[in-house]
């Protein structure tokens, strides 16, 4: 086969072929995905040995062998199969998996002479192998590329470590070089431990096989429509699952590990446990202390932790184990493994032994089973909220009396300092609160004689859309609606309880709030609801058609909205494809005008107090409606602000001087707005970060990108070319103007409706926002003209 011509695969998934990569002039033998029109090449022959011209001949030699000539027909690579063919035959399978077999022989894979599955590269697909061959002496382990435009082997690669002689436990790992860079963990019959969640997915079945002739890590696809890589990146350093997007045309991220600090090896040192959500994130094993404080108090963890008291080592009455839960397990270098012993046993194994310093089952599948023994220090431990395992780490015996003993005090503190006071005040408010809800329910039903409802209603069913009044619908009616309000007709669940689709017996659709009992938004809240809609009516906002307030239940008619909420899209990786440019915009100009009308052209000044894109519904034209006015509160017209006592809102959304104050006005729903606005452009929540080293808020990220003209960055990647720059420039802009930190710098709705029509060409020049780790308050209300991009 000659440079000039290619093998293609059954099914033509795959192609073999030369190829140069990036702006190399080298040539080089490999396989690439062929109707895939990004090159992805996902395996090299002749990785570093390249061909310089288009001389280069792949054939088979007398004894069966591939061989790839270069210039001079010199041998540049060449297979090293043991086994000879009377007849070889060469094809490329549509796995992507190269082989070599004996024509006359029709038996399964076991018998292939030769086959590039037993010698990746840098890519993992699936059906593919990585670990250990223990019968043929083979490793399957994934390198990198050098570069770009080398395919050499990179020094960052990711395997299965095992030492068959010391019967370690095998786990996966990436090494930059010889030096450890992630460890996911030992695999535990279900997941790796570092990866608790890798088995509950709808795209991959996972595999592990561990014998005497193989220790392997495999996966599969689910769905053989779906195309999705495993990449290993030398420049970014990481470890990628790609999907192909063929709307799109590009490769995108599935995960990427290393995913945060604590997946950063032996970040807290020994017998240190990693937790996230901790401050500081490094915390020593419970018995274990600093081994340097000083260094421990700098965030300098590397030193790691050292034993509160020594071990004796001189069997059960001495030292014993304190069990641990939801663990990623230590680094399984130092490691012994048993798959036949039971917990019991393996606990008597660790005890008998002064080197083991922990032990756990090796398989959790089931009530557990198999024993795994640790020896030395612990490293690399990080903590998860679930999903982790369990390990019992060896203390000695007056160590592990001084932690029960502190637990037990904790617990005993909280009983006398909360529990008790608590069952005292608990009977007290249980007739407070019966007594209250009572009188609620008949303020609720007298508010009917003032002609916010409609009394007369009680069976009603014919929704009138155009009617000012609302209905009351009686509790028989929206049971049978919602089908005894069923999981099926299940369309969400908040604070507030519960929401279900449910149909009129003349085939009108409504969506039904039900608030729980232990709700947090009350009869307070939910007058508040039912009177402001009542007096609203614009296109952009939900209306309620009616309640309920029979048997105690508190319940809220809307009209059905059939596209779910914003963020049901926005946030979601496959489903924001359905939201382009186009789309976007005119969400954004609804959610504009919505807020214009609250604020300006109803009867009433109303903020919302509650604007994320959980509450904009989406109606069969992608109409974008505000829902969910329990928060909302009505302003005077003359009224520039308010003080509340007591704070609500949803973090992230909520500006600055409410949180710090309680002072609110109509530029919170402005700065709510902005948040939401970039979430759109963007399609990043603002729970999270972002930025090279993943330590910027959206707000930051956002004016970042913005101030260096990189807004591209910031923007959503799945918006397609038919997005206007300009426009997405301008909503950057416009966003980031909302969220400043002083309100006096936020425009007013009706500016920002202007500004986003183009009515008003000289924008204000936003400076840093709020909530920023670098911002400074000011209560400056003049901005430069600034062209935002």
């Amino acid at each position: 086969m000659r440079d000039d011509t290619i093998m293609v695969s059954t099914e033509g998934t795959f192609e073999l072929g030369f190829f140069t990569p990036s702006s190399s002039k080298n040539r080089y033998l490999g396989i690439w995905f062929r109707k895939i029109p990004v090159p992805t090449v996902v395996w090299v022959a002749n990785r570093c040995k390249p061909i310089n011209d288009s001389s280069g001949i792949l054939t088979i030699n007398e004894t069966g062998n591939l061989e790839l000539l270069g210039q001079n027909k010199s041998v540049v690579w060449s297979t090293n199969s043991s086994k000879r063919a009377r007849e070889p035959l060469v094809q490329l399978l549509d796995n992507g998996n190269l082989i070599v077999r004996d024509e006359h022989d029709e038996s399964t894979e076991n018998n292939y002479l030769w086959q590039s599955f037993d010698y990746p590269t840098d890519t993992f697909l699936s059906g593919m192998k990585m670990g250990w061959d223990l019968k043929r002496g083979l490793t399957w382990k994934f390198s990198s590329w050098k570069s770009f435009d080398d395919p050499c082997n990179g020094d960052f690669t990711y395997g299965i470590e095992f030492n068959e002689q010391l019967n370690t436990y095998p786990e996966s790992a990436m090494r930059k070089g010889s030096t450890k860079f992630c460890r996911s963990g030992p695999w535990n019959g279900q997941s790796f431990s570092g990866s608790p969640d890798m088995w509950a997915n709808q795209l991959i079945d996972f595999g592990f096989v561990y014998n005497d002739d193989e220790v392997y890590y495999t996966y599969s696809l689910k769905n053989k429509s779906v195309i999705s890589i495993i990449v290993v990146n030398q420049t970014a350093n990481v470890r990628q699952r790609l999907i192909w997007i063929e709307t799109e045309k590009i490769w995108k991220p599935y995960y990427s590990v290393p995913k945060d600090q604590c997946d950063h090896y032996g970040q807290c040192g020994a017998n240190g446990n990693c937790i996230t959500t901790g401050n500081p994130i490094c915390q020593c094993l419970k018995g274990f202390k600093p081994k340097s404080p000083e260094g421990w108090n700098t965030m300098y963890w590397s030193q790691g932790c050292e034993r509160n008291s020594p071990l004796s080592c001189h069997g059960e009455e001495t030292d014993g184990f304190l069990k641990f839960s939801d663990l990623k397990l230590p680094d399984a270098q130092h490691t012994w493994v048993n798959k036949s012993m039971n917990l019991r046993e393996c606990r008597a194994k660790c005890l008998s032994n002064c080197s083991c310093m922990a032990y756990t089952n090796s398989d959790i599948r089931g009530e557990g089973s198999g024993c795994v023994v640790w020896f030395g220090d612990l490293f690399d431990i990080r903590q998860f909220s679930s999903g982790g395992q369990d390990i019992y780490i060896r203390l000695s015996a007056s160590e592990i009396a001084h932690v029960e003993k502190i637990d037990q005090d904790h617990k005993r503190s909280l009983l006398l300092l909360i529990i008790l006071p608590i069952v005292s005040i608990i009977i007290f408010l249980a007739t407070i609160i019966y007594y209250l809800r009572r009188l609620k329910e008949l303020k609720l039903r007298g508010l009917a004689g003032l002609g916010y409802w409609n009394t007369n209603a009680i069976e009603a069913e014919n929704v009138d859309s155009d009617a000012p009044n609302l209905q009351v619908f009686s509790f028989n009616k929206i049971e049978k609606a919602t089908n005894n309000f069923s999981n099926e007709n299940k369309l969400g669940e908040g604070g507030f309880g519960i929401v279900y689709k449910g149909l009129l017996s003349r085939g009108q659709k409504i969506a039904v709030k039900r608030l729980s009992k232990t709700s947090n938004q009350g009869v307070e809240e939910f007058e508040n609801e039912v009177t402001l809609t009542a007096r609203l009516q614009h296109v952009n906002l939900t209306r309620v058609l009616g309640y309920c307030i029979q048997r105690e239940e508190k319940m809220l008619i809307y009209e059905y909205m059939p596209k779910h909420s914003l963020d049901f899209y926005i946030f979601d990786p496959i489903r924001r494809h359905q939201l382009d440019w186009e789309k976007r915009f005119h969400i954004i100009e609804g959610i504009t005008q919505g807020l214009l009308y609250l604020q300006e052209y109803s009867n009433f000044t109303i903020i919302h107090r509650d604007l994320k894109a959980s509450n904009v519904l989406l109606d069969n034209d992608m109409n974008p409606k505000i829902s969910d006015f329990g928060m909302a509160k009505l302003f005077k017209k003359d009224e520039i602000e308010a003080n509340t006592d007591r704070i609500v809102g949803t973090y992230g959304y909520v500006p600055p001087e409410y949180v710090k104050t309680g002072t609110y006005s109509m530029k919170y729903d402005v700065y709510s707005f902005g948040v939401l606005l970039l979430q759109i452009i963007s399609g990043k929540r603002s729970s999270r970060y972002y930025g090279t080293s993943e330590n910027l808020h959206l707000l930051d990220y956002a004016y970042q990108t913005w101030e260096v003209g990189k807004g591209v960055e910031f923007f959503d990647p799945s918006l397609d070319d038919s997005s206007s720059p300009c426009k997405l420039y301008k909503c950057l802009q416009v966003a980031l103007l909302c969220v400043q930190e002083s309100p006096e710098n936020r425009p007013t709705m009706l500016e920002v409706y202007s500004m986003l029509r183009d009515e008003i060409k000289a924008i204000g020049c936003p400076k840093r926002p709020a909530f920023s780790m670098k911002s400074e308050y000011t209560s400056t209300s003049q901005q430069e003209s600034c062209s935002g991009a």
